[in-house]
């Protein structure tokens, strides 16, 4: 498995659920070290596409897959894949923080126990980066042992991208991460995702089309499990192709 990058590339996607179509004939290219933001109404396919991406929909029942996803030159539906290792390299932090009932230490070495990461030695020096690539190391240093259900909402949506970040993805995916946050804990994991896009790839969804404004590089805009339209983010909020794209954007319908 070589030549991942952080690339992501479909062609022509379908998934259903039973018989229901929730994706349509999806062809998307994600940039490396970029933000990508996913955005449109409730029930358009934008985070059924995210779980695409690691294979997340393989644990509902009835879901049936068509086309192709590939991470570089890997098809990740391909039967040879290994799901462990896929997850590891393109990670998912959900809509509402899900630390475990462990401590903040525990919570960031967990998924390198799971991976036979190296000694305590060395698993401290990355728990202490990892906390620190989402700045909450000057905040937590002297609290590792300490539970993290006690952390704020905030902290505790950054202490799971640590988590994540401790086994050296490739590439980050955020389902709604900041839905249940306020504007100000909002701010914070936005600027967060911007310092981390230098090292990794993030692709996000969002219903809030400024937030998608603000950090993303790229955008794509989903309609009943259609891809309408996908390109820069500054082309799509000011002069996008499609009508559709027109209408969401200006709040026209959504």
């Amino acid at each position: 498995m070589t030549d991942h990058n952080g690339v992501i590339r479909t062609e022509k996607l379908n998934l259903f659920y039973g018989s229901f179509r929730a994706l349509k004939d999806v062809d998307i290219e994600i940039a490396p070290n970029q933000i990508t933001s996913l955005i449109g109404p409730s029930g358009c396919g934008k985070s059924t596409l995210l779980r695409v991406f690691n294979r997340m929909n393989d644990t509902i029942e009835g879901v049936k897959i068509t086309g192709r996803v590939y991470n570089g030159s890997e098809d990740i539906y391909h039967g040879g894949t290994d799901i462990d290792i896929l997850r590891r390299r393109i990670g998912m932090v959900f809509q509402r923080p899900n630390p475990f009932p462990l401590s903040v230490y525990e919570n960031v070495a967990f998924g390198l126990r799971i991976h036979s990461f190296p000694g305590k030695s060395a698993l401290d020096g990355i728990i202490e980066e990892s906390l620190k690539s989402v700045l909450l190391w000057d905040e937590l240093k002297d609290r590792l042992k300490k539970s993290a259900l006690n952390l704020s909402l905030e902290q505790k949506q950054r202490l799971c991208i640590a988590r994540l970040v401790a086994v050296r993805p490739d590439i980050i995916l955020l389902d709604e991460p900041c839905s249940t946050l306020d504007p100000m804990a909002t701010l914070k994991i936005e600027e967060l995702m911007v310092e981390l896009k230098k090292k990794y790839t993030i692709i996000i969804v969002t219903h809030n089309m400024q937030q998608a404004a603000r950090v993303s590089d790229d955008t794509g805009f989903m309609l009943l499990g259609e891809l309408v339209e996908f390109g820069k983010t500054s082309k799509i909020f000011t002069s996008p192709v499609e009508k559709k794209t027109e209408d969401y954007i200006t709040g026209r319908f959504g």
